[in-house]
């Protein structure tokens, strides 16, 4: 029942849009952590932030793609995540995109690509190694994440090829085949109905994807389970390599939510991401 009520509570806390000084951003790890900011295209919507080891050479980088429905977010929420991934030796890069009603669907796809593209062009300025690049997404950002690794155009638009420039990529709770539309709000992000199949992650499964790791809970009523075990199976009758994870009593915000500290105790998201970068790390 504590447990229950923790959850409960973390799921209020990161649906909240809450600021840097909640409770998860305010544990995140400091010690040996550099931080630093910067933009990957002009606008509002357009920075990032980065966290690196402060002695770091040749660290993998990964860019981490949040989540909010394709409607809110700010990438200072997920101090708590960057912190802890450059903490265990990781370069870090998190970044804004526009979100709906500003714009509507494929444009976040399209932030989110020259934001990967930035983090390749500058890892090594932060001790980061381009060619060990790795991309993760929470929910909305999980869908951006794997359309960036399966539909070759995102990325050919910022000169990368996903199998060449991804070492990996790990979805997080992501909607990954979620047609036919429901939602009137999500009816307008995505357009006409004819150009929704194209928001649709497990429509570009081919052989030569980047390796993946789909982790997700069993109690996700967001974003249910399907998504990621559907998935999973697409990319592996492709002959592509994709790990499912489906974590016990876990919901939606739980998942990501385990990367901090306090909340270890939730699900080993933390350590299960850890082992997928570096067993793709090698060499």
């Amino acid at each position: 029942m504590a447990r229950r009520a923790v959850l409960g509570s973390l799921g209020a806390l990161l649906a909240s849009a809450c600021s840097p000084t909640t409770l998860l951003n305010a544990v995140a790890p400091r010690g040996g952590v550099v931080t630093a900011s910067a933009s990957y295209a002009e606008g509002e919507r357009h920075g990032l932030d980065v966290y690196a080891p402060a002695e770091a050479r040749g660290a993998p980088v990964v860019v981490f793609i949040y989540g909010g429905g394709w409607r809110a977010g700010d990438r200072g929420m997920y101090r708590f995540l960057g912190a802890t991934l450059a903490a265990a030796g990781l370069v870090c890069v998190v970044p804004d995109y526009r979100v709906w009603p500003e714009v509507r669907s494929p444009a976040f796809v399209q932030d989110a690509a020259q934001a990967v593209g930035w983090a390749q062009a500058h890892a090594a300025e932060y001790g980061g190694d381009p060619t060990k690049l790795f991309l993760m997404g929470h929910s909305a950002g999980a869908q951006m994440v794997a359309l960036l690794a399966l539909n070759p155009a995102w990325l050919a638009a910022v000169g990368m090829q996903p199998g060449r420039d991804l070492r990996g990529v790990i979805g997080l709770s992501g909607p990954y085949d979620f047609l036919p539309l429901q939602s009137e709000t999500l009816k307008q992000i995505f357009g006409p109905e004819e150009e929704r199949p194209a928001s649709q992650p497990i429509n570009f499964v081919t052989s030569g994807a980047p390796p993946m790791l789909l982790a997700t809970g069993d109690e996700d009523t967001t974003v249910l389970p399907r998504n990621s075990q559907r998935l999973a199976a697409k990319l592996r009758a492709a002959g592509n390599q994709a790990e499912l994870i489906i974590y016990r009593g876990v919901g939606h915000a739980a998942i990501v939510g385990a990367f901090a500290a306090p909340l270890g105790f939730v699900a080993p998201v933390k350590r299960d991401v850890l082992r997928f970068i570096a067993e793709r790390s090698r060499g």
